[in-house]
């Protein structure tokens, strides 16, 4: 559209915050770790923005630092709860098939 001085007007329409973009969508089901492989875990992407905890992963016994993206892995089972949740490096997620995990579950 061109207003009354010629100029072409922008859309300024600006795009809700909606769960996609908060990285909120639902948890999807995979393969657990090595070791675990025959159970299913809901797993979760975090967006860098979202993680403001340091949490320890137990594929490489390293933390997770704050701001870092990651991933949050727990059984599907539905049985447990919030303490059941473990966080995870993307990468250390992607290679729990080869090399197991570092830190045993509690």
């Amino acid at each position: 559209m061109v207003t009354l001085d010629g100029m072409s007007r922008r859309n300024n329409r600006r795009r809700s915050a909606g769960p996609a973009s908060l990285g909120l969508n639902g948890p999807r089901v995979e393969a657990g770790p090595s070791g675990y492989g025959d159970e299913q875990y809901l797993v979760r992407q975090i967006p860098g923005a979202r993680a403001v905890k340091t949490y320890r992963c137990p594929g490489c016994d390293h933390e997770i630092r704050p701001g870092v993206a990651h991933l949050v892995a727990w059984p599907a089972d539905g049985l447990g709860g919030a303490e059941d949740r473990r966080h995870w490096h993307t990468g250390c997620w992607n290679g729990r098939g080869s090399r197991g995990i570092t830190r045993r579950w509690s």
